[in-house]
């Protein structure tokens, strides 16, 4: 991406829009942190036009390619400096989260958005990998890539799809969010 300019910018330098996403902070009175410390942090690795969404540690911004990629371990290692947990990073960029927006299997499907959430993963699961309906009859799942589309009867209260066993099952980490939370990062 360097060769070529836009508007006398390179494009590897041009800021483009992502989205970070953290995991497990300030749920259920747990890994509490402050959404300004966070802005500030991710300010302070070079990424522009930051703002918090919700309290949950969803982060919108601009910066370039290169700075958006190392932006997740700085603020990981400060949360870690700062704050004494340990939250993963995940990052997209803003086409990323169009496609997750527009590529929901169920709103087609007419499920309520209610019971919609999706599972931002660190890394594809292996080939092959999946969540096992019948460990949570009538909760519906679909991966696609690095993320998990998932349709909850009885809400994410209700489902037996826990963290800890969609990590497991799939062999890798992610991070839930609503899907009225992705519809505001999108």
């Amino acid at each position: 991406m360097t060769s070529g300019k836009q508007g006398g910018i390179r494009e590897s330098t041009r800021a483009g829009a992502w989205v970070a996403l953290l995991r497990g902070v300030n749920v259920g009175g747990k890994n509490r942190l402050a959404m300004k410390a966070l802005a500030r942090w991710f300010e302070e690795a070079g990424c522009l036009e930051v703002r918090t969404v919700g309290a949950s540690g969803n982060v919108l911004f601009r910066a370039p390619a290169a700075v958006a990629r190392a932006a997740p371990g700085l603020v990981e290692a400060r949360i870690y400096k700062e704050c004494r947990f340990r939250s993963p990073v995940l990052l997209r960029s803003g086409e990323e989260m169009e496609a997750v927006r527009a590529g929901n299997p169920f709103l087609a499907e007419g499920e309520p958005e209610e019971l919609l959430h999706v599972v931002f993963l660190a890394e594809a699961p292996a080939v092959g990998a999946a969540l096992d309906p019948a460990r949570s009859p009538g909760d519906r799942a679909v991966v696609r890539g690095r993320e998990v589309f998932l349709a909850l009867s009885k809400g994410v209260s209700g489902t037996k799809w826990t963290s800890a066993y969609v990590d497991r099952a799939l062999g890798t980490m992610g991070t839930w969010r609503n899907w009225r939370t992705v519809g505001k990062l999108g």
